[in-house]
């Protein structure tokens, strides 16, 4: 542990855990609220905060069933500070009083082998037996393993202002432990959380933070100088920063997004990043006319789109308490309309990509097939091929599958469509 653990540094965990349980919004955003909130707190405080309060909610399935008939954000601290994190009764006894000593005794000799395997996987019931219909039971193991650990930081090099050797090497010359990713030839994966934000190389846009798999989603594309492409469900614009710096900033790059304040974030990214063919616009829903007068004319269009998030757990854990076969029901009805009104832009010739960050099937291969069954001038591309072309070498098969315990990124999903 970096930092002194005192009753005050408790206090501040537990009190931002019981936020965090009762908000109805997403843990990231709750989290920045009360460190802005609470500016003396240092860097390495906030650090150990941050990782204590997401590791319960990584796992909290399994430390409710330690904490026995008393379900508190004080001993849901307590049980992961002693079963997570390793710290023994001397190490907490600052906070802990003399009841809550017997009681850790008793919670760290619960045996998770005893607990229903949702329990002990730390998953919802409904998502537990989802995955179980998609995988063997090692298989679900495993990857409820992945999903529940910390994510490392990726980041991506914009090739527009430099190469990933200058970046590495500057990066390790400033004491920063970095490797290129495996996978991705734009991608360096970082050890621990650093703070970049006033790095040089991030505050000249030469780097992004952006997950390998992410970035791959920007090959499955390949977009090329002078084509007009679509990022159909841009967000705050990670993924067409990637497609912009592939495009060498020359042709027409649309960015659309419903959401106004997403587009807003990309505003400044997109000023550093040295791109001038980036086009944002703010569209009403996939029907919107400005959406219909490019039907047919693109090049190729990205649709990354809006899903449940359940490959994204090592980062976002709190998503898996707050989805629910309802809400993903109703996502998969608006990414079918998605997908059918991005195909409507693609040109004969042109390629369309349809990606997630869901490890559901309902939201991946159902939704593919049945695009293609109701549009067979689309035809299915092989995923490896593509990326094998560009001499990016994972074995994936026709689609994009990605898992964080066979390919260290968060769970991703693409398939790769031609118009004929």
């Amino acid at each position: 542990m970096n930092v002194r653990f005192t009753p005050a540094l408790f206090r501040h965990a537990e009190v931002l855990l019981s936020e965090l349980l009762r908000s109805s919004f997403p843990a990231d955003l709750v989290v920045s609220h009360y460190f802005r909130q609470h500016r003396e707190l240092g860097h390495a405080d906030r650090g150990f905060v941050a990782e204590t309060v997401f590791s319960v909610l990584r796992r909290k399935r399994s430390l409710s069933a330690r904490c026995a008939d008393e379900v508190t954000s004080r001993r849901l601290l307590l049980a992961a500070l002693a079963c997570l994190h390793g710290m023994n009764r001397r190490e907490l006894a600052v906070v802990l009083s003399e009841s809550e000593s017997k009681w850790l005794g008793q919670a760290k000799a619960v045996q998770m082998d005893d607990l229903p395997p949702a329990v002990r996987l730390d998953l919802p019931d409904w998502l537990h037996g989802e995955l179980s219909r998609q995988f063997s039971a090692e298989a679900v193991e495993q990857l409820a393993a992945a999903l529940n650990q910390p994510a490392p930081l990726d980041l991506r090099v914009n090739s527009l202002k430099a190469n990933r050797q200058e970046v590495l090497a500057r990066l390790l010359a400033d004491g920063l432990t970095a490797s290129p990713c495996p996978y991705s030839p734009l991608g360096i994966r970082l050890a621990g959380k650093p703070a970049l934000s006033r790095h040089p190389l991030f505050l000249d846009g030469s780097i992004e933070v952006q997950d390998e798999g992410s970035q791959l989603l920007g090959f499955l594309l390949q977009p090329r100088r002078g084509e007009m492409v679509a990022d159909f469900c841009a967000g705050a614009g990670g993924k067409t920063l990637l497609l912009g710096a592939m495009m060498r900033s020359q042709g027409r790059l649309y960015a659309f997004d419903v959401d106004e304040r997403r587009l807003a974030r990309l505003k400044p990214r997109l000023a550093r990043s040295g791109l001038s063919n980036v086009h944002p616009v703010r569209i009403d829903s996939e029907r919107d006319t400005r959406i219909r007068r490019l039907a047919g004319k693109l090049d190729r269009v990205l649709v990354d789109a809006p899903c449940s998030g359940l490959g994204t757990l090592r980062r976002n854990p709190d998503l898996k308490w707050r989805q629910t076969p309802a809400s993903v029901a109703e996502l998969c009805t608006k990414q079918e309309a998605i997908l059918a009104a991005a195909g409507g832009l693609v040109k004969p010739g042109g390629r369309l990509v349809y990606a997630t960050c869901s490890v559901l099937e309902a939201e991946n291969e159902v939704i593919v097939q049945s695009f293609l069954a109701r549009f067979p001038e689309f035809v299915l591309c092989s995923a490896q091929e593509i990326l094998a072309r560009q001499e990016i070498a994972i074995d994936i098969g026709e689609r994009l599958r990605l898992l964080p315990q066979h390919h260290g990124t968060d769970a991703f999903y693409g398939a790769v469509m031609e118009r004929k």
